[in-house]
């Protein structure tokens, strides 16, 4: 028993037809059609909502066309396995290529056509597929959102659900120029590749999915080394924070950590603040009382502690106190002088 036997026996029992079961299933007649003579591998469960809603219009058992559906595709998978791999359409490695980054684009195309679908090239196909998919997946229910990919690729609305759910059922060894066309092109902006740390990274269309760029690295840690806060990115990257920053100072950003709260850039701003202000910090047990006086044990290029009054409010602040403390010096000095110059008299 299969799920093409289970669905044609309850749409004989119910007296319905396959137009009634694909717009409950929000797809397409000729997809309906193709699932049940078999032309088509039924979707995956885990990616996919249509079984939950063929089950609930057909009036089965919850689960049992996804148990089903997964049974019949472990059973595919066992006798393809083991066949060379196809190598890629020409107008899928275009489009691929076409969205590297330009400096890069000449050294790609001789590595893709020299070693056609080797293991950079798989690499490269595979994660532009898994953001693709990941993006199209937590849309998918989204009615606005596969309206606006209809628009742009003038479909109809079941056109693209049905487009989205073979979509999500390919894979690198099965991609076709219409998954291209349909998802990659418009989803995908650009991408880079490091060949060196085997790091990639991708950014997305803005308008059909807004986000930071998706960063992949392959490089090696220490045990128990923490991942980097996203706040210390963009701290990193903002030239106006991070400016001056030694190589000990940035060590040190990266081993704070807050539990349960994700600091922002301003954050690592302050502790840099902090990290340079000497007023935070005892003097060493070695110093002289007479090096501390003088201040000799300031580190090299750290901020004096009039950095205190000059982060609050500029220069001119400072300057203002030193002329009232000299104006109460001159005062006093002039009420002795006068006190002295009575007593002479009388």
């Amino acid at each position: 028993m299969d799920v093409c036997l289970v669905i044609k026996q309850r749409l004989e029992e119910l007296g319905i037809e396959q137009r009634d079961l694909a717009a409950a299933a929000e797809v397409t007649e000729s997809y309906i059609s193709q699932l049940l003579t078999r032309k088509k591998l039924p979707p995956a469960p885990s990616r996919t909502d249509i079984y939950e809603k063929m089950g609930k219009f057909l009036k089965l058992p919850s689960g049992e066309l996804s148990k089903l559906a997964d049974h019949e595709r472990k059973e595919q998978l066992k006798k393809t396995l083991g066949h060379a791999p196809p190598p890629l359409f020409k107008e899928v490695r275009e489009l691929v290529l076409r969205k590297c980054a330009p400096e890069k684009e000449k050294q790609f195309r001789v590595m893709f056509e020299k070693h056609p679908f080797g293991e950079v090239e798989r690499l490269v196909i595979q994660k532009l597929l898994d953001v693709a998919k990941r993006v199209a997946k937590e849309e998918l229910e989204s009615e606005n959102w596969v309206h606006q990919v209809a628009r742009l690729t003038g479909r109809s609305y079941e056109e693209i659900r049905v487009s989205i759910l073979e979509f999500l059922d390919t894979d690198a060894l099965n991609l076709s120029v219409e998954n291209c066309v349909t998802f990659l092109d418009p989803l995908i902006e650009s991408w880079d590749f490091d060949l060196v740390t085997f790091g990639m990274e991708i950014v997305l269309n803005g308008r059909l999915a807004p986000g930071d760029p998706k960063k992949f690295e392959f490089v090696e840690r220490e045990s128990g080394q923490p991942e980097e806060e996203r706040g210390l990115r963009e701290f990193l990257r903002d030239d106006s924070l991070s400016h001056g920053a030694t190589k000990e100072e940035i060590e040190f950003l990266k081993k704070l950590r807050i539990k349960g709260k994700r600091p922002t850039a301003l954050y690592y701003y302050r502790e840099l603040q902090n990290l340079r202000d000497p007023l935070n910090f005892r003097s060493l047990m070695t110093q002289t009382p007479q090096a501390k006086i003088r201040c000799d044990s300031q580190p090299e290029g750290s901020v004096p502690p009039t950095h205190k009054y000059q982060g609050a409010n500029g220069i001119q602040k400072q300057l203002q106190l030193d002329g009232r403390k000299r104006a109460t010096r001159r005062w006093a000095g002039n009420k002795g002088s006068r006190g002295k110059k009575q007593k002479a008299k009388s």
